[in-house]
């Protein structure tokens, strides 16, 4: 009684500052109605709850993207990583470049960059989930739309969603007819974006739908040590998706889907002493577009998978059965980590340091058997059991100043899992409908080192763990009136533990499995007679257990860790709407507030950074107190777009913005490890006719050209390395 108490004390607290806005939602609801409906915005629907809904109707605070959102951040052959800060408290970064992602919801994320590595943001690609790092840069192309599900998700998706889940659906066949899309652009530094799908009716009960994407460019950066001008930072991409539908008759549907991707280029640029001594500001007379490098970088990915999602409608239920097979068949990257050469700089390099990380075997199969009642009265429910096999073979490799590898460690990680799960979902009347959620995961990790070339192990060679762990969620949902709804929500969460490969100096280490409470209560309204449309959430969470990454500091290895507890709180909110039906504004806006709460944790210091956090008798840094790494404060975004109807089609600009506040690169706090707060802007002017079939635009990415320093290497020297660069393009568009 005492544990609930509290709970309602948390959630009370949280929804405290709600009543003072909701009567003038509810007053712009009522004078809505005799607004005209023109230019009215279209009703939203998520499968944040594994079915088809209503957003507004979702006790879970939820982002989507899709249409003309995507289509304007995609427009420059962006990968994955252009959906950092697009919708409230998402960030995503990588210190790997393209192929490796990391994914961070409200601050609570993981730096970890071992191929090895878990997150606890789940990425669903198609209903199935992404477990490994790399498989979750997966290209973006033909989608249905992007969902964002924060807070913990762990009782209907699987796989290590404490954080919450990034969910992609893909365009799927259909047997209405043949039609389709190209979507080309060209862009600065050479760059090349083609997509396009063909949607093909085989028979009445046989679809085809053929999706692929073609991505490129140029090497724009001299390095300035060889003297090879245009050299650095281009890529080849290409990925491909077929799917093909059966549907004999309204009681069975089977999709099967087969994709790919192959990458090549560059790999991150690390630039050494690019950190002015003391600021966080980059060196006077940085130069984007050179760098000083003797060792060898690039970058060479293929992914291939497939999957069967199965429905049947059984009467009173349906049945799902979706299985799932990914493999990377080979990953190489490899690149000067001390960002220069000892003899040539810039600036003071102690020692040459270069390495690749190798994964050319892992292999993951998953599947699920789901069962779900059709809403035929008050009470609807589903459930499901899942399973879980991974087998990974990877390692990394050191080389000298020759270019000779030296060293190399080769490790196999097993990873199997179980879970059985459910929920229920009770409308008590047609205003307020409760539901709560279970699911029971039983999880287990054997990890073996293969091979160890020059290199002398401390410890031992193989470790296992295993654990299992039940988790539940408990929301409410309640209607003020047909466009106004409140909701709240308690839930729980787990992430199974983590093994880090060992190094010359690091033994094997595991981190625990970590926990999160999480609180949350919000309002959801559809304005103005649906003109606009708003959100407003609240939250709180702790993490017990938190599993932190220790990167570098006197070695370019990676440790983990456990901190006794993590807090984190917050506010997220987004609005939409017309103020004319020729004009249309977008905005929405996150704070999120972390804390480390572990007085006995301390960490190696940077080689020559400035520190400002205690640092204690052993010479080492406390992170008591400090914030999670990668997570700002503040992400805002405002979007703007106008148009002017013409006698055969539309013409049209639109503008959108976004703003992430400073972020720490690691657990302790440095002056120059602190990265600024980065904005950057898109523009974006064209045509459309045929009722918006074919379309032509230019556009512009990062228009003011703001240079931040997006991530730093701090064994060595003041290492960073740097977001992407101005961009202006034009593309264009036809379907058929």
């Amino acid at each position: 009684m005492m544990k609930l108490s509290r709970m309602h004390k948390r959630l009370i607290a949280l929804t405290a500052a709600m009543p003072a806005v909701l009567p003038a939602f509810a007053q712009e609801v009522t004078q809505a109605t005799t607004q005209t409906a023109s230019g009215q915005l279209e009703t939203v629907t998520v499968t944040a709850q594994r079915r088809t809904e209503n957003i507004k109707e979702v006790p879970v605070s939820v982002s989507t993207l899709q249409n003309e959102k995507l289509d304007v951040i995609l427009s420059g052959g962006q990968d994955i990583r252009v959906l950092s800060g697009k919708v409230p408290s998402l960030n995503i970064e990588s210190s790997t470049g393209r192929v490796f992602p990391r994914f961070y919801i409200r601050g609570y994320g993981n730096a970890d960059f071992s191929i090895f590595a878990s997150q606890p943001v789940s990425l669903i690609y198609d209903d199935v989930v992404q477990e490994n790092p790399i498989l979750k840069g997966y290209p973006m192309f033909d989608l249905a739309g992007v969902e964002v599900l924060r807070g913990p998700q762990g009782t209907l998706f699987g796989r290590n969603t404490p954080a919450g889940v990034v969910k992609f659906e893909s365009a799927k066949p259909s047997l209405k007819g043949v039609e389709g899309y190209v979507n080309y652009s060209q862009a600065t530094h050479g760059t090349v974006n083609v997509e396009g799908a063909a949607n093909i009716p085989l028979s009445n009960e046989w679809a085809l739908r053929v999706s692929t994407l073609r991505q490129h460019r140029d090497d724009y950066v001299t390095n300035a040590y060889t003297n090879q001008p245009d050299s650095l930072e281009g890529y080849n991409e290409h990925a491909e998706r077929v799917q093909v539908l059966y549907q004999p008759n309204g009681t069975f549907n089977a999709l099967f889907n087969v994709h790919q991707r192959t990458a090549a280029g560059s790999s991150r640029l690390f630039r050494a002493n690019i950190i002015k001594k003391g600021t966080n500001s980059l060196v006077d007379g940085f130069d984007a577009n050179s760098i000083t490098t003797n060792g060898q970088n690039y970058q060479n990915l293929t992914t291939r998978g497939g999957n069967v999602r199965l429905s049947w409608d059984l009467g009173a239920v349906k049945l799902y059965s979706i299985t799932g097979y990914e493999t990377i068949a080979s990953y190489n990257s490899r690149g000067d980590i001390d960002g220069g050469t000892p003899s040539n700089g810039p600036g003071f390099i102690p020692f040459q340091v270069e390495t690749a990380s190798v994964l050319p075997d892992l292999k993951q199969y998953s599947q699920e058997f789901r069962v779900e009642s059709k809403k035929a009265g008050p009470l609807s429910w589903q459930a499901g059991v899942y399973y879980f096999d991974e087998d990974a073979t990877g390692g990394s490799d050191n080389y000298n100043v020759a270019g000779a590898r030296t060293s190399r460690v080769v490790s196999n990680q097993q990873n199997k899992a179980w879970a059985a799960f459910g929920s229920v979902n009770y409308a008590i009347n047609d205003k307020f409908t409760v539901r709560g959620g279970l699911r029971y995961t039983n999880d287990k990790k054997d990890f073996a080192t293969l091979e160890a070339t020059n290199v002398t192990l401390i410890g031992p060679s193989s470790v296992s763990t295993s654990k299992h762990k039940a988790n539940w969620d408990l929301s409410g949902t309640y209607a003020l009136n047909q466009d106004v709804s409140l909701y709240a929500r308690v839930a729980t969460g787990f992430r199974a533990p983590s093994i880090a490969a060992p190094s010359a100096s690091v033994p094997i280490t595991v981190a625990d499995a970590e926990t999160i409470t999480s609180y949350e209560a919000g309002l959801k309204a559809d304005l103005l007679n649906r003109r606009a449309r708003a959100s407003l959430s609240v939250y709180d969470y702790d993490v017990k257990n938190q599993q932190l990454t220790v990167v570098g500091g006197n070695s370019n290895v990676t440790k983990l860790i456990n901190a006794a507890k993590t807090k984190g709180r917050g506010i997220e909110a987004e609005i939409e709407g017309f103020v004319t039906p020729d004009f249309k504004l977008a905005a929405s806006t996150s704070y999120n507030f972390t804390e480390i709460r572990d007085p006995s944790l301390s960490v190696n210091k940077c080689a020559q950074c400035t520190i400002t956090d205690p640092i204690n008798a052993a010479g080492r840094v406390v992170i008591d107190g400090n914030a999670l790494p990668q997570a700002p404060k503040w992400i805002v975004n405002l979007s703007a777009r106008y148009n002017w109807a013409l006698e055969d089609g539309n013409l049209f600009v639109l503008t959108d913005w976004s703003y992430r506040s400073k972020v720490n690169f690691f657990l302790y706090e440095a002056a120059e490890f602190t990265g600024k707060p980065l904005t950057e802007g898109g523009l974006r002017v064209g045509y459309n006719w045929a009722g918006g079939k074919y379309e032509v635009a230019a556009f512009g990415r990062n228009i003011t050209n703001q240079q931040r320093v997006t991530g730093a290497i701090d064994f060595n020297n003041l290492t960073g390395f740097i977001n992407e660069p101005r961009q202006w393009g034009v593309q264009v568009k036809g379907a058929f």
